[in-house]
């Protein structure tokens, strides 16, 4: 099957096959009649022979070698039109063509699965039938076309359309929609719902297996979002976008997957993009604002520093957790403006501190991306006269190794100017010896899901317990998350871990909590502007009750 369109009746002849039929059957009649008047030339030519020629003959000679000269004229004319209109003939199905097919797999295009889906679905409800829609995104594409380059990009293109089509029935319409994405609709028994996972599990084992592309392997999978005509879902438009909101789904899900349509996915997407709304309204309003929490010395108790963390102060919905939108800031490109909102905010309060505290901010792995990070971070200590020393950037595993040399230029920049830099959730990602070695670190912080299990997992204490003496032997700081209890505590400190933070040592707070907290234990050196903004507030509302 080539996946292309649906087999179309045989068409009728054009009013330009008309038009050619009647002019060659002129050109053949005016033939035929030379060739008949011939003969009556031909004895007129005979007595010629015999000297008996009259004028009516000779001039009878000269119409007909004049007719044969026109014959000969037209018919050359007439062959040259022809090949004229069948080459405008064939750049005109070429341009249909482009307009209605992907010139590089030869599937059809958005605008044509358009019109062929509609006459599908429509075709399908006459026969009491429905119609299921894939849609379908390559996993990992991009890392491939950047790796090895647009040609063996485009060859992948080609092989990946030859194994989405192959497993499709015969009447399946297939497209590539654009990039690495692709559509699938075909029609199916309703009571046998089943023949649609067979033919989508085929689709994502076929894409799960190597490619060979210019002599070098390449794997990629795809993720898959499945809708099918139903009540209220009897269009083409409807069905690409609920197989589009399942395509969503899926890659959230891990990729590499197919996902159906379901009622929940389109309520989950949009509370999704209520929240990408609300934020691109709420970023620049100051909604995003730093809590913190604190980290400890746990040799002596005393508060060495806090960790940043963001809370949206919704003006409706109260106190948001970053859970539920900073997901949603990566994946909408918002994370850098973000984080630089809050780190802005939070360094204004950190400048009151005592200036032996720290300030612990964390990147998001999106913004590891950004070659221009370490500039960005400096420049803003710059404008805000904070010490470089004082700020701490939390970097996880994941975000280090994704691209492990890109980011190592990053940390080496941080470090060229004094910003500290601490490894995050250490043990859940693939550090080694090495790795650590070379890279200029101040601090590993073990990730929680060690740190809470210590007192009744094995492993995990004894994970903990390696990571403490790698760090020691590195001479790098050890940082426990996760601090939930005494217990912990005590272990902690008896494997000779260094600092610690958890709700032990008190939840994540707001900055004025945080500010009252500094002030009771002499650590807070000035009152912050907002500190001051606040109490000016309060002052002015008083009177008001006054008077």
């Amino acid at each position: 099957m080539e996946g292309r369109t649906i087999t179309e009746g045989a068409s009728t002849g054009t009013p330009h096959d008309r038009r050619d039929l009647l002019t060659a059957g002129i050109s053949i009649a005016a033939t035929l009649l030379v060739i008949a008047s011939g003969w009556t030339v031909a004895k007129s030519v005979y007595r010629s022979l015999n000297g008996g020629l009259s004028i009516s003959d000779n001039l009878l000679v000269s119409v007909l070698l004049l007719n044969v000269a026109l014959s000969l004229l037209g018919w050359r004319r007439f062959r040259a039109l022809k090949q004229e209109v069948a080459l405008r003939r064939a750049a005109e199905a070429r341009a249909s063509e482009l307009a209605t097919c992907d010139p590089l797999t030869g599937l059809l295009n958005r605008r044509a699965l358009g019109d062929s889906g509609a006459r599908l679905i429509e075709a399908a409800l006459r026969h009491d039938r429905s119609v299921a829609m894939f849609l379908i995104d390559l996993d990992h594409f991009k890392s491939v076309n950047d790796l090895h380059g647009h040609i063996a990009g485009d060859q992948l293109l080609r092989a990946a359309s030859a194994a989405i089509t192959a497993p499709l029935p015969p009447s399946a319409v297939a497209a590539r929609l654009g990039g690495d994405e692709f559509a699938c609709a075909f029609p199916f028994d309703p009571a046998h719902p089943g023949t649609v996972d067979a033919v989508a599990d085929a689709i994502i084992a076929r894409m799960a297996e190597p490619f060979l592309v210019g002599g070098v392997e390449a794997r990629i999978g795809a993720s898959m979002g499945i809708a099918r005509t139903e009540a209220g879902c009897r269009t083409i438009d409807t069905l690409m976008r609920r197989s589009d909101i399942a395509l969503y789904a899926a890659k959230r899900a891990g990729r590499n997957q197919r996902l159906w349509f379901d009622a929940s996915m389109e309520r989950e997407l949009e509370l999704r993009n209520e929240v990408e709304l609300g934020l691109r309204a709420g970023i620049p309003s100051g909604q995003i604002v730093p809590w913190f929490e604190q980290q400890i010395d746990l040799t002596n108790g005393e508060l060495i520093g806090f960790e940043l963390l963001a809370r949206w102060e919704h003006p409706d919905h109260g106190v948001i957790e970053p859970a539920l939108f900073i997901p949603v800031a990566e994946e909408s490109g918002l994370i850098g403006e973000l984080s630089m909102s809050v780190m802005r905010t939070a360094i204004e309060e950190a400048r009151h501190w005592d200036p032996r505290l720290l300030l612990g901010v964390n990147i998001s792995p999106a913004q590891m991306r950004d070659p221009w990070l370490a500039q960005k971070i400096v420049k803003l200590l710059t404008e805000m006269n904070f010490p470089a020393q004082r700020l701490e950037i939390e970097i996880t595993e994941e975000a280090l190794f994704e691209n492990l040399g890109f980011a190592s230029a990053i940390i080496s920049s941080l470090k060229s100017q004094g910003i500290r830099v601490a490894l995050d959730d250490f043990g859940t990602g693939y550090s080694s010896l090495t790795h650590l070695r070379a890279l200029p670190l101040d601090r590993i912080k073990i990730d929680r899901s060690f740190v809470m299990r210590m007192a009744s997992d094995p492993d995990a204490a004894a994970l903990v317990r390696m990571i403490v003496s790698l760090a020691d032997s590195l001479g790098i700081t050890a940082m426990a998350e996760g601090i939930e209890n005494e217990e912990i505590l005590a272990l902690l400190k008896t494997l000779g871990c260094a600092t610690g933070q958890g709700w032990h040592f008190g939840r994540p707070v707001p900055a004025r909590t945080t500010r009252a907290l500094l002030a009771e234990r002499g650590l807070l050196i000035a009152a912050s502007p907002s500190a001051v903004a606040g109490e000016t507030v309060s002052i002015r509302q008083g009177r008001r009750k006054r008077a």
